[in-house]
């Protein structure tokens, strides 16, 4: 700011002051392939030397010494003198032979992406007569990169004289450079709030991923702009940051871009897709490593990059198909999601028409350079579109956003009900059951389990009938099939007692509904029982495991017949019935709690065997019953 600042309260003096400043043109420079010291001293024969006006940029050309005639006695009025060197490149900077200053490293390459530098002179050095200005320099990193893609490589410019002149000159070529890409860099700004906004929304849902990918994919776009705006600005940092910025999200974007289209839509996407992502990706990292290679030491490289960097363009081009593909075929496009597919494609023109006018400018092509006459223009064009775009996808993917909440606060609701309904049929305080000290332990994976019990004492006989199951899967389905199940039972007890019958008559009403185990246990007041059993885990008596016969779950074949055991309890005897939620709890190195630890619990309180199956690692719904026979006319629980 404060550069731009002095730039326009000195833009107006400038033209009077024009003696104060001596501009060194191309034409008055002459280079050399190499790097020999003594290229740099005032007196060297330049037959061989090339006009500098006329030198383009090679891989094969690097590392280039450049020698500037000029007569700098005309600034020697002044107090102070200085000189600007802009270029996009490390250098050393010598004066008659005398190294005045530098800027970046000759051996790595690097340097500041604020490419204008000025250096004080010396009283010698404005001394009547011609100077020698030279400079030793290394290109191979600027050679293919160009810091701002809307303005034209910076070439060598020197100039001379007030140092306040040359800052102020510095400042106007800013404004102008920065005047250039603000158009785009407000868009791509704008872009940036916008991947801010949509990672908001991810973090407040983080189940929708393709709010998330839509933000990488903003946030790799709008860094790409937002550094070419730096180095516009000349902001002070390095160019190997600048290239690592570039190249990384350059490199990035294809495979986000290419998850954001197709997870919108909940496709996987296509092998096709995943080839041209890592091509480009690929050719993007190439021109990255390009910036760090000395191609003078690598001669095939010099040869192959141009063929290399050819290719990008249409599979450039080929990834912005990707909209289209994801949503064909577009008459099965739901109608809530005909706006975003519009939009989305509309995104897919965009990137196509840069790209392909982009693949123009190719040299190996030989095609009217429409990207360098309009690359500015088309610039701010896409920019224009990406941010309307992206800012509609904001719009539509909150309303979305809002629907899901509100249809999830709904199911939330639904499931609460379930649960408080299921609740009421799972006994929470177990009836009187004579001869009988029953102890339970109920607990659900999530809000609605899909295990069940019931312990039904009779009315006339003093028998109690117990009956715990299990349905095959979870949630509000599994739920709610386990409240039909109980109900079924209380229906059928008011008929029978009988375990078999009970499970005959519930399998009649689960075929086709689904598969339920289902143990039915029946204890009359002197200890003789009766037990059918569906497919459930085998009761423990004692500590021991109980041998039942395997038979069909509910609901799996019509018409079967379960067959009974009859069995007598002792008094003192213990009985465990528990679900499978207790021997399938897993730990977290993945191992089961089993049968063997299952059988040596299996004599403690209901309440401390589901505790110990949680604790080891809950993956199911946990049901636990322990029952204890006491010849007495009545147990309370």
């Amino acid at each position: 700011m404060r550069k731009l600042i002095l730039a326009f309260l000195l833009a107006a003096p400038l033209a009077g002051l024009g003696q104060a400043a001596i501009t060194i043109s191309p034409g008055q420079c002459v280079w050399r392939n190499g790097e020999d010291m003594r290229w740099v001293t005032p007196s060297l024969d330049e037959s061989g030397w090339r006009p500098y006006a006329q030198w383009t940029p090679t891989l094969s050309e690097q590392r280039l010494v450049v020698r500037c005639h000029a007569n700098l006695s005309s600034l020697a009025n002044l107090k102070h003198a200085a000189i600007e060197i802009s270029l996009d490149a490390p250098y050393e900077l010598y004066v008659d032979g005398q190294l005045v200053g530098s800027e970046g490293s000759l051996k790595s390459g690097n340097f500041s992406v604020d490419t204008i530098r000025a250096f004080p002179l010396d009283s010698g050095a404005l001394e009547p007569g011609p100077s020698i200005i030279a400079l030793r320099m290394v290109r191979h990193l600027s050679a293919n990169a160009n810091l701002v893609l809307s303005l034209p490589p910076t070439r060598l410019e020197i100039r001379a004289g007030d140092p306040g002149i040359l800052d102020a000159l510095r400042a106007r070529t800013i404004m102008a450079r920065v005047s250039q890409v603000a158009v785009f860099t407000t868009y791509y700004g704008i872009i940036g709030v916008i991947a801010v906004m949509l990672l908001v929304l991810f973090f407040y849902d983080r189940s929708r991923h393709e709010l998330l990918l839509l933000s990488l994919s903003c946030l790799c776009t709008s860094a790409i702009r937002l550094n070419e705006f730096a180095a516009a600005a000349l902001f002070d940092y390095s160019f190997f940051l600048n290239r690592i910025i570039f190249a990384t999200c350059n490199a990035c974007q294809p495979f986000v871009y290419l998850l954001f289209f197709f997870g919108l839509v909940r496709r996987r996407v296509p092998p096709i897709f995943w080839g041209l992502a890592v091509a480009a990706g690929s050719i993007r990292l190439w021109a990255l490593g390009l910036g760090f290679l000395d191609a003078g030491k690598l001669p095939w490289l010099a040869q192959h990059t141009d063929y290399i960097i050819l290719i990008g363009g249409p599979i450039n081009v080929a990834l912005s198909l990707a909209p289209f593909v994801a949503f064909w075929p577009y008459p099965q496009i739901p109608a809530r999601m005909r706006p975003v597919a519009a939009l989305c494609m509309l995104w897919g023109i965009a990137d196509g028409t840069w790209f392909a006018v982009q693949a123009t400018q190719h040299p190996l092509l030989k095609l009217p350079q429409l990207f360098g006459n309009w690359s500015g223009t088309l610039l701010d064009a896409r920019g224009f579109i990406t941010m309307c775009v992206l800012a509609a996808l904001l719009g539509l993917l909150f309303r979305e956003q809002r629907m899901v909440a509100v249809e999830r606060a709904q199911f939330a609701g639904e499931m609460e009900a379930a649960r408080e309904i299921q609740q009421y049929l799972i006994p929470e305080h177990l009836p009187e059951t004579p001869g009988l000290a029953v102890e339970s332990a109920y607990h659900p994976s999530s809000e609605v389990g899909g295990d069940f019990f019931q312990v039904l004492p009779g009315a006339r006989d003093g028998s109690t009938l117990i009956v715990v199951g299990d349905v095959a899967g979870k949630g509000l389905r599994a739920g709610m099939l386990a409240a039909l199940i109980v109900g079924a039972i209380r229906t059928a007890f008011k008929f029978t007692s009988e375990p078999g019958e009970i499970l005959a008559l519930l399998n009649e009403r689960l075929h086709g509904r689904g598969l339920v185990t289902c143990m039915a246990l029946r204890i009359d007041r002197d200890g003789n029982a009766v037990m059918a059993n569906a497919g459930h885990l085998p009761p423990y008596i004692n500590g021991k495991e109980m041998a039942v016969e395997g038979t069909l779950p509910l609901g799996a074949l019509p018409g079967i017949a379960f067959r009974t055991t009859r069995f007598e309890l002792a008094a003192g005897e213990a009985m465990l019935l528990v679900s499978d939620g207790v021997v399938e709890a897993r730990n977290a190195a993945g191992e089961l709690f089993g049968f063997e630890r299952t059988q040596q619990i299996s004599m403690q309180s209901a309440e401390r065997i589901a505790e110990t199956a949680r604790q080891f690692g809950q993956e199911d719904d946990i049901t636990v019953l322990t029952l204890s026979f006491a010849p007495v006319a009545v147990v309370k629980a």
